[in-house]
């Protein structure tokens, strides 16, 4: 496969056209960024650690029946994934309680939820991904209800699947966000990627973050517990 020019350039990933019109090239680089842009850092090697993580991800899902955009690894930091016009919306499942949430609602970090809990927020860096509703999604034609129905009951599924996955690896899946996407057929899929980048994984009995809050909080070790998170997982990196 053959890339052609760069389409997209995010905060950690650029997406090329391809010489196959069906076909984009996602490459993950090595940069790493919070708080919306104003930390900014490379670290070596997290292009790659990512990449094969949301690869290795993404065929677990893909065997449970969940319809990916990633096709195929073409390098460290490549993969090919299929053209999808991508909703701005990010569906967030949240098992325990982080990050954002404890900030909002005033409540104490780690307490369990049940059920989990499902939010909706916009995709805008330059308005700091604001919490979202149905209404608002609809309204401004960002999805139809039943792409919402179909985002929602897709992200729970996931958190199903991939709970129990790092749950073997002696981890809690603290949250995550998922994006979906409208391929050429008109079907719903998840695109973006799954990554400790978009997610928190902690150790399930010291409690101890082996996510990007790591880089976040200034504790150090950011590839490294990517790295681990991999390895307790199946995945050798």
């Amino acid at each position: 496969m053959q890339k052609l020019s760069e389409l997209y350039r995010g905060k950690a990933k650029t997406v090329f056209l391809s010489d196959d019109p069906d076909l984009l090239i996602l490459e993950f680089r090595n940069d790493t960024s919070a708080f919306d842009g104003e930390k900014i850092e490379q670290l070596d090697r997290k292009g790659e650690v990512n990449n094969k993580f949301n690869h290795y991800i993404m065929q677990k899902l893909e065997s449970a029946g969940i319809k990916t955009q990633v096709q195929a690894l073409l390098s460290d930091t490549e993969s090919a994934v299929k053209k999808l016009d991508m909703i701005p919306v990010e569906c967030v499942v949240r098992n325990f309680a982080a990050g954002s949430l404890c900030k909002r609602l005033g409540v104490e970090e780690g307490i369990e939820l049940v059920p989990p809990t499902f939010e909706f927020f916009l995709k805008n860096d330059a308005l700091h991904d604001p919490m979202i509703n149905e209404s608002h999604i609809v309204g401004f034609k960002w999805a139809t209800q039943a792409q919402i129905d179909q985002m929602r009951a897709l992200t729970l599924q996931v958190n199903a699947i991939l709970a129990p996955l790092f749950a073997e690896g002696g981890m809690l899946l603290v949250d995550f966000k998922l994006e979906f996407g409208v391929d050429k057929n008109g079907d719903i899929i998840l695109g973006d990627e799954f990554s400790p980048d978009g997610c928190r994984l902690w150790d399930s009995e010291t409690r101890r973050k082996l996510d990007k809050d790591r880089f976040r909080q200034g504790l150090g070790s950011v590839v490294e517990s990517y790295i681990e998170i991999a390895s307790r997982i199946g995945l050798d990196i």
